[in-house]
């Protein structure tokens, strides 16, 4: 057996041998290498699926994609120094990161998520500290809490193009209604809330001729409790709810009337973030300080329940196509899961270190 094994290798290479001597291999080898290529390639990178979670490590100064399907990260890339909060555009091919800095920084990071690769920075300045950030008719709105303002980028012309000031002490999160009309933010140091409206302005009888009707965003102040930061807007638009870390306190504003409608005693010390399930039936508060996710009735405005997730638990993004929750436990290093049926933690995700912004991309 042996011998034949022998007999039957030589008989391999003097045949290789005669086929390259007479030029018929030369043209097979260049075939074969590019076919090994082709399959190192897909093999080895993973493309960003169309409904992607993004998530971002402050410790690591990464942005993860991550597959929502299988819970497997897909790919990490750079980002700036602070990252905190992130968008993606509507098409869901572009990712914008806010660097932080505590309000110092003046930074946007720009990411392509179809090649996974970033794009460019673009810097804020005169406004400072970008920290929320939202995608609304095609254009990147931010908070600048060092500036005490929001602003606004076009990626189309490639520049900001309108900011407004607040007038109030740390302007944090943002949230803008769907036809682009409202404008809500939250101010950290004030304890309060403002509310921008787009309203037309007509000229009035002392007007100089020709003077026509323009834009003015009409601000209202809502007080709150000093350390109001996460909030959400319930799905029908008629309340917003926010909490307050250095007295636990929720606040609830009647949006319509824009006056607060209630205040509850809720002792979540260490608020950090509010959100609303798909249903708008319940809210969760994440609290950096207890790790504690309390969760609320909307309709009779009681406590529901209390989870540990984890030493600290930060943003918070819901999934109304796995009907989960995903809770940054940012001490902790990882992701929690929440079962939005159960109400139980269900597992973890790791995406690097101390994580927190969180969102989804979604291309049609």
């Amino acid at each position: 057996m042996k011998k034949m094994y022998l007999q039957s290798s030589t008989s391999k290479i003097r045949v290789m041998k005669n086929l390259k001597s007479s030029g018929l291999l030369l043209p097979v080898m260049p075939v074969i290498l590019v076919l090994f290529i082709c399959v190192a390639t897909i093999a080895g990178g993973q493309s960003t699926p169309n409904r992607a979670l993004l998530a971002l490590s402050k410790a690591n100064h990464t942005l993860a994609i991550v597959d929502p399907g299988t819970l497997k990260v897909i790919t990490t890339i750079p980002v700036g120094e602070d990252p905190h909060e992130l968008v993606a555009s509507a098409d869901g091919k572009t990712a914008y990161v806010c660097i932080y800095g505590g309000g110092s920084f003046h930074e946007i990071n720009v990411i392509d998520l179809v090649a996974q690769k970033p794009l460019l920075n673009i810097d804020t300045r005169p406004l400072y500290g970008p920290h929320d950030i939202t995608f609304n008719s095609g254009k990147v709105w931010f908070t600048a809490e060092g500036s005490k303002a929001i602003g606004r980028y076009d990626p189309a012309a490639g520049k900001l193009d309108w900011s407004m000031g607040t007038g109030q002490d740390r302007t944090h999160m943002i949230y803008i209604t769907d036809d682009g009309k409202k404008i809500y933010t939250t101010n950290i140091s004030s304890g309060t809330v403002s509310i921008f409206t787009d309203t037309l302005i007509k000229p009035g009888q002392m007007a100089p001729p020709g003077a026509k009707p323009r834009e003015e965003w009409m601000h209202t102040i809502v007080a709150t409790a000093r350390g109001s930061e996460g909030f959400d807007v319930s799905p029908d638009g008629k309340e917003l709810w926010t909490a307050a870390s250095e007295s636990g306190t929720i606040t609830i504003i009647d949006l319509v009337t824009k006056k607060q409608a209630a205040q509850i005693d809720a002792k979540v010390n260490g608020a950090n973030r509010v959100k609303f399930t798909p249903d708008g039936k319940l809210a969760f508060i994440s609290s950096l300080q207890s790790g504690e996710l309390t969760i609320y009735d909307i309709k009779s405005r009681k406590e529901v329940k209390r989870l540990k997730p984890g030493r600290g638990a930060a943003g918070i993004l819901m999934d109304p196509v796995g009907n989960r929750a995903f809770v940054a436990c940012s001490p902790d290093n990882y992701i929690a899961i929440v079962d939005l049926k159960t109400l139980e933690i269900t597992g973890q995700l790791t995406v690097g270190g101390v994580p927190d912004g969180l969102a989804w991309a979604v291309r049609p």
